[in-house]
């Protein structure tokens, strides 16, 4: 694979990221939530209980911002935070009761752009595709310790 398809790779990639959202932000946009809103409540749907700090690393966002879309989903009655029984700093995070509609409606959303995206793509290339992410994934994960030496060297090359 030469330089110009492996550049072209990533930016395939970012592009589909990037419809995906546009599509599902339009067809959700009757909620009125924003995008940050919506990911935190089917986070905290998926990882009931979540900390705000986990919730904030876990959407690479900032604790700061994700603390005003807890308050602002509060606020709507989606979520509750409640004390941690270990450390009474800690928010925990659980849904309310009026989230899970919006949850119910946001899979059905979620599987039909699926659907619309996935129309005439074989299973085989989808398996295809699956393995190559894996693929990229496990050799993104592999430099978080080879990446950590590699900085070190260059660093000590310098001095």
């Amino acid at each position: 694979m030469n330089q110009a398809d492996k550049t072209q790779l990533f930016y395939e990639l970012h592009g589909v990221t990037q419809l995906v959202r546009t599509h599902f932000d339009r067809r959700a946009t009757r909620f009125e939530l924003t995008r940050a809103q919506w990911r935190a409540l089917k986070s905290i749907g998926r990882f009931e209980g979540i900390s705000q700090a986990e919730l904030a690393e876990y959407l690479d966002m900032e604790p700061i911002p994700v603390g005003r879309v807890i308050d602002r989903l509060e606020k709507a009655d989606f979520v509750e935070r409640r004390a941690d029984p270990d450390d009474r700093r800690r928010w925990r995070l659980y849904l309310k009761p009026k989230s899970q509609p919006v949850l119910e409606e946001m899979d059905v959303i979620v599987d039909g752009l699926r659907d619309d995206a996935l129309r005439g793509v074989k299973r085989a290339d989808i398996d295809t595709v699956m393995r190559v992410l894996a693929q990229l994934k496990q050799n993104l994960s592999a430099f978080d310790g080879v990446a950590d030496a590699d900085t070190m060297n260059q660093t000590r090359g310098k001095s």
